[in-house]
């Protein structure tokens, strides 16, 4: 029987101005954190969002991609002078590369109620003030929830090597469970193989890791546990990659919930998955983020697309 509840995410929310290989330019709402948001509200998930919001056109657009879907808020998101954007140049395989204008400050997440699962995410744990914040609130509920980050590194905002390694470092030790892009890893620990930035994650703490590879699918490795288990990602034609990774934090997390791995003692019992099961926890997440790369910009999959996560 699944629990009850619901799932709180910390981070950012900002209009992505995308410029496509024909030239042309389109505004989406988006945001690593919002997109997972309402990635698991279209997933029939009930989710609160905790992020920084200006009273501007740019926040109304976010706020209307967050209403649509009932998203509600987790704090006051006013703590911020101007709305986030990030302008992302699509190349002609629908990878996207982004330049961020980003100011984040976040409100004190109340510590009620106890949310099932914590998932923080990309620039709003690692960027000064805000990061505080988001950790503060990953050390608030750990034990009681389960805690979840995706590393979704920015190098164009944040740098890569030493400095964004210690920040993605603090992150990663208040979480049971990381979710990171081999591109990822390569940004955060440019001087290791993938094999060395896994068994240094999990050195760290989390009881998974899960490295995601785009069209080639994804990983999860366990502490401790021997082999990891991987999947292939299906074919789907890609209209761009936005939110892909996003809406595979959130159908993972969809499975997890699903299999009653989230709230008190979940690291115990996502550390103690068979390989096979872990398998099948990618399997659902995969193809929901394949199915957000077919449509334009930040627009996740809804449940009836993506199938039961049990």
């Amino acid at each position: 029987m699944e629990p009850d509840g619901d799932l709180l995410v910390v981070g950012e929310s900002l209009v992505d101005v995308v410029e496509g290989a024909d030239g042309a330019r389109r505004e989406h709402a988006g945001g690593s954190a919002a997109n997972v948001a309402v990635a698991l509200a279209r997933l029939d998930r009930p989710v609160r969002l905790a992020t920084a919001l200006a009273d501007d056109r740019n926040g109304a657009i976010v706020a209307t991609y967050l209403g649509r879907d009932r998203v509600s808020l987790a704090a006051d998101p006013e703590t911020i002078e101007r709305t986030a954007s990030a302008r992302a140049v699509l190349g002609a395989d629908g990878a996207a590369r982004y330049e961020f204008d980003l100011e984040w400050v976040l409100s004190p997440v109340p510590a009620a109620p106890v949310p099932l699962a914590v998932h923080a995410c990309s620039l709003g744990a690692v960027v000064a003030p805000g990061a505080e914040e988001v950790l503060a609130t990953l050390r608030r509920f750990r034990g009681a929830a389960l805690t979840s980050y995706d590393v979704n590194a920015r190098p164009a905002f944040t740098g890569t090597g030493p400095d964004l390694a210690a920040a993605v470092e603090r992150v990663a030790a208040e979480a049971d469970l990381v979710k990171a892009s081999d591109e990822d890893l390569a940004a955060v620990y440019p001087d290791l193989d993938e094999e060395q930035a896994v068994e240094r994650l999990l050195g760290l703490g989390p009881v998974a890791l899960v490295v995601t590879r785009g069209a080639d699918g994804a990983t999860w490795y366990a502490a401790g546990r021997g082999r990891p288990a991987s999947v292939a990602a299906p074919s789907v034609q890609v209209a761009d990659t936005i939110a892909a990774g996003d809406t595979f934090s959130a159908a993972l997390l969809d499975a997890l919930w699903a299999r009653g791995l989230v709230g008190p003692g979940a690291a115990e019992r996502i550390a103690a998955l068979p390989r096979r099961t872990r398998a099948k926890l990618l399997t659902h997440a995969v193809r929901a983020g394949a199915l957000a790369t077919t449509r334009p910009g930040a627009d996740p999959p809804y449940r009836a697309e993506v199938g039961s996560a049990g």
